[in-house]
């Protein structure tokens, strides 16, 4: 039995209090979709109201007769009478609206600077992150089977292993052939490990696996990101774990995190206390430079913690989500680990992704700067810093298992 239509309207979010009985509601930031018996003057009816996820404009693209109820970049509203015949691709996906679901523009809370946090920043490189992400880019491509992927691979290897990390590569496979991921580990003085990962493939959509895909900000901007990211929290010791990875197969369907994930024993799994993955964070796409952080419930301390270190040491306008879609951190959230993803604020707006015209003209570095100061400062506290205890002065009279050490001073 077909469903009963639904009556609805668009209206700035401030309008929604006080709320009316039996008017379901989804937040967008600034406007707030309503439906329901009581939606007041103004309302339009359709069979349904469906959520798109998107990235870039894939959905739009493919769609273009459609017209969005809302459009916000990376989260449409779309009809039901629209609904198209595949519920999703690995670029877009399309799901009922459900009431209460929330893409906020939280209210940012600065805290006190921390002296430490301050000085691990101004060890940020703009001019190394910037070199990496060049030559990332000078690539013809990075598709995950291409022989320049590997080179890529290699490049980023030698890196890591210049900062001290201990690198594997782990074998994958993406669609029926071989591919990779790169891991680089550190070790902390505690039980625990951090994430900070990235796709490094890049791909041409309209024009295949051999066309020009530079992938400057889809996304040597996020892998270079991890290099610059694990070059500065090289410079001090963690209680935790610091874990590098750079996946293949992204681009194709989440190939290389999905296996990783798929990989880990429990044990390990356990021990994972964050993941932060960066994918695209380098295209400035609206007046404000903004920040989209997308989680799930169950990292929303994770997504807390980075808008508290947007608000305190970045000029950066910041966006939440928690619905999780089409990156890295997916796979994680689905195995119950709390992954965040970082990404630049209205994506959709970069038309150049997935194409030849992804190159650096279109970056913009000091957006890059700013994400990357957010993210070092939440991934400070995540990692927790190890703390020399005070030493009384003078020789020890006394020690041993389980005793209290006297010293004379």
């Amino acid at each position: 039995m077909p469903a009963s239509p639904v009556r609805y309207r668009v209206i700035p979010t401030p309008d929604l209090a006080p709320a009316r009985a039996g008017v379901k509601a989804a937040h967008f930031g600034e406007q707030t979709v309503v439906w329901g018996e009581h939606v007041g003057r103004g309302a339009r009816m359709a069979p349904g109201l469906l959520l798109v996820t998107q990235v870039g404009r894939s959905f739009q693209d493919e769609f273009p007769d459609v017209k969005p109820v809302l459009d916000r970049g990376r989260h449409l509203v779309i009809s039901a009478a629209d609904k198209p015949r595949k519920r999703s691709n690995h670029c877009w996906r399309v799901e009922a609206l459900h009431a209460g679901t929330v893409v906020a523009l939280p209210e940012q809370v600065a805290t006190r600077v921390d002296p430490t946090i301050a000085g691990l920043l101004a060890e940020l490189d703009p001019a190394s992150y910037q070199t990496d992400v060049t030559w990332f880019a000078s690539l013809p491509t990075r598709h995950s089977h291409s022989t320049s992927f590997v080179t890529a691979v290699e490049y980023a290897e030698q890196r890591m292993v210049a900062l001290g990390y201990q690198t594997r590569r782990q074998p994958i496979t993406v669609g029926t052939k071989p591919s990779q991921n790169l891991i680089g580990e550190r070790a902390g003085s505690g039980d625990g490990v951090v994430l900070v990962t990235a796709h490094l493939d890049s791909i041409n959509l309209a024009g295949g696996a051999s066309a020009p895909a530079p992938g400057a900000d889809d996304n040597a901007s996020g892998s270079a990101g991890v290099l610059e990211l694990g070059r500065v929290l090289a410079t001090k010791n963690w209680q935790h774990d610091l874990r590098l990875i750079l996946f293949g197969g992204e681009e194709e369907g989440l190939y290389g995190s999905k296996q990783y994930v798929a990989a880990l024993p429990p044990a390990e799994r356990a021990r994972i206390r964050a993941v932060l993955n960066l994918d695209m964070i380098a295209s400035k796409n609206s007046t404000t430079p903004t920040v989209l952080l997308e989680g799930a419930p169950l990292s929303s301390g994770l997504v807390d913690d980075l808008a508290t270190a947007a608000a305190t040491y970045t000029g950066l306008a910041v966006e939440t989500s928690l619905n999780p879609f089409a990156s890295d951190h997916v796979p994680f959230i689905t195995a119950g680990i709390p992954a965040v993803l970082a990404i630049e604020g209205s994506d959709s707006a970069n038309s150049h992704i997935h194409s030849a015209t992804d190159t650096l003209n279109f970056l913009n570095w000091p957006l890059a700067a700013e994400i990357l100061r957010m993210n070092t400062a939440a991934l400070a506290g995540w990692l927790q810093p190890v703390t020399a205890r005070p030493r009384p002065a003078g020789s020890i009279v006394s020690w041993g298992p389980n005793r209290i050490d006297i010293f004379v001073t």
